[in-house]
């Protein structure tokens, strides 16, 4: 079983603000004077932990106007530059 956590994207489209996934996600989400979710971590998807996915997902499938979507963490990327296979 992987061990990756997950982003929270939330559709500011679909969002009022009714504070359930904040209440819901004290670790990830604050809220703000309207009831909108803020990302504690500053990130426009802020980051799922592991150990969070599940609640996520219920804060998921509970959002009153479906703001909500848990993505997959993207894989790390290499960086760029030279090959990484060994000289022949």
């Amino acid at each position: 079983m992987s061990r990756r956590g997950a982003r929270l994207h939330i559709d500011w489209t679909a969002c009022e603000g009714r504070g359930l996934c904040s209440e819901m996600l004290t670790e990830i989400l604050a809220i703000d004077d309207w009831g909108y979710p803020l990302a504690r971590d500053g990130r426009p998807e802020p980051a799922v932990p592991h150990e969070l996915v599940a609640h996520a997902r219920r804060a998921e499938r509970l959002c009153p106007r479906l703001a909500l979507r848990v993505l997959p963490e993207p894989p790390p990327t290499r960086p760029q530059g030279g090959s990484q296979l060994p000289p022949s």
